[in-house]
């Protein structure tokens, strides 16, 4: 096989040995972490709104305690902000930083690139 085609399992250890701050560490910490990433970015990609209850609801197999520990670490990390909706200021959006939607738009491009 040439060299300059990526195989799935290069891809893989290559995500692996980045940084543990990176959200390609985070989000895969649990089950629960990748599946809040995908409906996050699932609904920003669709245009829609997603509430913090909305996201605590759809998680599935996690408690809405450590849904919210979840969203406020990737808040802190820097992956997610929330965001007040503006007829109702209880309720927050999650809303992907520009920079997670970057480095998740990568992450994509280069899965569709790789050569088996």
């Amino acid at each position: 096989m040439p060299k300059e085609k990526k195989t799935l399992l290069d891809f893989w250890e290559d995500q692996m040995r980045q940084s543990h701050t990176a959200s390609n560490y985070f989000f895969r910490k649990s089950p629960s972490h990748y599946h809040m990433m995908l409906l996050v970015m699932s609904a920003h990609k669709e245009n829609k709104k997603l509430s913090v209850e909305e996201l605590k609801t759809k998680l599935f197999k996690t408690s809405r305690p450590k849904s919210a520990l979840i969203i406020t670490e990737a808040c802190e990390k820097g992956f997610f902000r929330l965001e007040k909706t503006s007829t109702d200021q209880r309720v927050k959006n999650i809303i992907p930083s520009d920079s997670f939607i970057r480095e998740f738009n990568e992450y994509l491009d280069t899965l569709k690139n790789i050569s088996y």
